[in-house]
């Protein structure tokens, strides 16, 4: 997808991220995507041998460079947990693949790297408490279907209910909006449910899928906020995690504007607010 170049190349031009600031995780170890996934389906996406149900389900056709792509994205979100646990916040330029199954993968969503990064921290850390603060205008399916009656790990998704997936998977805690919500509604709702959540649950890391979908301008996201409520979207909730000393990890997640490039843009905005953040802790 061109977003994620396009966001990269927007990002260093603009001086938000250093060049050698912007780091290759290379491919995910195997090890760590059978955390999650089953050996079939990790070697029907290495080798491309798929057949057109999954392709559709998936809507991307096999190839090499979905495989090296997909493997990217999942050791770029274990990278960025790593720098977060360490440094406070951290950023993957890709990611948020939340409608991947351990067997399947629909809606562009090969992995489930959010899951893959919880499940390898938690490899390590057993005790390790992570929470999903899912802000994307889908449901996580994927990432609520593997976590099921997990007590370490916290499931959250603020989405349109009547939009794609159809079949929902309950989370810990689903908020759903009518379509065409407007951004007074989204903010509302996310005030009045995802502050209490961590705060109860007190985890030890956030995963932020920031995805971009709700934008007015999407083609598929069926909600109403500009490109100044995401900005104040994403200000918030990285603010929350971070005033309470949260590890903060930032992803992508769904985002297709109508206008080419916009959707690029508006990720690329929500680094830059990460970025910003990192940056005055570091002068604390």
């Amino acid at each position: 997808m061109e977003k994620f170049p396009q966001s990269a190349r927007a990002l260093v031009e603009d001086g938000t991220l250093a060049r050698d600031r912007v780091i290759d995780p290379g491919q995910v170890d195997e090890r760590d995507l059978l955390r999650v996934h089953t050996p079939a389906y990790v070697e029907s996406i290495r080798t491309g041998r798929f057949n057109e149900l999954t392709a559709k389900k998936l809507g991307l056709p096999p190839s090499e460079a979905l495989s090296i792509r997909s493997h990217n994205a999942v050791a770029g979100t274990i990278a960025a947990a790593r720098f977060a646990m360490a440094e406070g916040i951290a950023c993957n330029l890709a990611g948020g693949t939340h409608h991947a199954f351990p067997d399947s993968g629909q809606g562009f969503c090969v992995f489930n790297d959010v899951a893959v990064a919880i499940r390898t921290l938690q490899h390590e850390e057993p005790l390790l408490h992570a929470f999903v603060a899912d802000l994307d205008a889908h449901q996580g399916n994927g990432t609520h279907a593997i976590f099921a009656n997990d007590p370490y790990t916290f499931t959250y998704s603020l989405h349109v209910g009547r939009n794609y997936p159809s079949a929902k998977v309950p989370g810990d805690l689903d908020v759903p909006l009518d379509r065409w919500a407007s951004a007074e509604a989204y903010v509302e709702q996310m005030e009045r449910t995802l502050p209490s959540a961590i705060e109860r649950f007190e985890p030890d890391i956030v995963f932020y899928i920031a995805g971009v979908d709700p934008h007015a301008e999407d083609r598929f996201g069926q909600m109403k906020l500009s490109t100044d409520d995401l900005r104040h979207r994403d200000e918030r909730v990285i603010a929350l995690c971070r005033d309470w000393h949260i590890p903060t990890v930032v992803l992508y997640g769904g985002g297709y504007h109508k206008t080419p490039g916009m959707t690029a843009q508006l990720h690329a905005q929500t680094v830059r607010i990460a970025a910003e953040r990192w940056r005055r802790e570091r002068l604390r």
